[in-house]
């Protein structure tokens, strides 16, 4: 037992979720580039076994010498961050500074400052003046994930930064101008938010000059078992760990698994089972995957319990229907994005994940019905 906390123990000083690393590196927006910066195990492990990535890779390495902005598409944990940073690495530019910033990490309130910089004074609390992730990004690349989550006021900045190649510090009439090649991720499709009007088409059609759509863990199988051994290698590195490795049975549970949570579900799996494995061998009881993917229901009762819900659902439409007027489908709207939210235990990043909208949506959704208060 005492062995077992031990790993725990030690194991745990690695374990960062990327939120918190980001925000960790935000400390150090100033300096340059270093490998020494914390960065999570799953942003380096460029594994291209599987036909799909194979093909992705030939794309990221036809794009990446150009200077063109890219957006990335992808789930969440597909490795959105991985293929910002092989960009990177493959442009003229893979000796500047590489900056990873996740736009739903901060308020809207201190988003712009965050961006484009402040002096001293620009704002309550503004005590120091400070860069920005543009400048701190100067002759490198900035990689802005989740960008559907960028407020719209933000957006038109972010637009003319892109056009002027220049930044203004807030509190400043000062241009700065700077040399960067913006990368932007989405877990979203933007071309809906676009439509919605939460996303500006004109700052859309900018950063799409370069797309990537990144395959999910379940469509390139033939990556799972080589990444699956890259975190078993990574993690055993980091803790001083002999020699450990994934037996048959192991593997092929980990080839059945459907991946809902794609790469970052594998490495925190593979993670949890370096805790608990025996004799330096990572066998089938060693992984503990989602019971969700585990333990389907018998297909008759499967079938049964989706009929039930069905007319349940059928049901409920119906008395909304009934209701008539001008605002059926709003009032439709409204019940599934309030639902989501409580489901989500109030969580509007987690609502607007499991809904496949940005933030910026479901915000102001919630705002509209009286859910949330609006920011003064």
């Amino acid at each position: 037992m005492n062995k077992i906390l031990d790993r725990q123990f030690e194991l745990a000083k690695y374990d960062f979720d990327p939120p918190y690393q980001e925000k960790k590196n935000m400390q150090l927006l100033t300096l340059p580039n270093s490998q020494a910066l914390t960065k999570s195990i799953r942003a380096t492990a460029q594994v291209f076994e599987d036909p799909k990535s194979k093909a992705l890779l030939a794309r990221v390495q036809q794009i990446a010498p150009s200077e063109a902005n890219v957006l990335i598409i992808g789930e969440t944990g597909t490795g959105k961050e991985l293929i910002a940073r092989h960009v990177h690495q493959l442009s003229q530019r893979k000796n500047g500074p590489f900056i990873a910033v996740n736009c739903g990490a901060f308020s809207e309130s201190l988003v712009e400052s965050e961006l484009f910089g402040q002096e001293k004074g620009a704002f309550t609390g503004a005590l120091v003046a400070k860069s920005g992730w543009f400048e701190a990004a100067n002759g490198g690349t900035l990689f802005l994930d989740e960008i559907g989550d960028l407020p719209l006021s933000s957006q038109v900045k972010l637009l003319r930064v892109l056009q002027e190649r220049e930044v203004v510090r807030l509190g400043s009439r000062k241009p700065t101008p700077i040399d960067v090649r913006l990368v932007a991720a989405t877990n979203v499709r933007l071309e809906e938010a676009v439509a919605a009007g939460h996303f500006r088409e004109d700052l859309f059609y900018r950063l799409r000059v370069a797309h990537i759509e990144l395959p999910t863990l379940r469509n390139r199988p033939g990556d799972i078992i080589p990444l699956a051994e890259y975190f078993v290698g990574e993690y055993r590195r980091r803790l001083g760990y002999a020699e450990i490795r994934i037996d048959e049975s192991g593997k092929q549970k980990l080839l059945q698994h459907n991946w809902p949570g794609n790469i970052r579900e594998l490495e925190n799996i593979i993670h949890h089972a370096l805790l608990i494995c025996k004799n330096n061998i990572v066998k089938s009881e060693d992984l503990q995957l989602s019971t969700i993917q585990l333990h389907r229901p018998k297909e008759n009762n499967a079938t049964y319990q989706a009929a039930n819900e069905s007319n349940s659902l059928e049901t409920s439409l119906h008395q909304i229907f009934e209701e008539g007027g001008d605002t059926i489908y709003e009032n439709l709207e409204d019940v599934i994005i309030k639902t989501a939210y409580h489901y989500c235990h109030n969580n509007q990043v987690q609502t607007a994940k499991l809904l496949g909208i940005s933030r910026n949506i479901v915000r102001a959704k919630l705002i509209r019905m009286g859910a949330i208060k609006a920011l003064r």
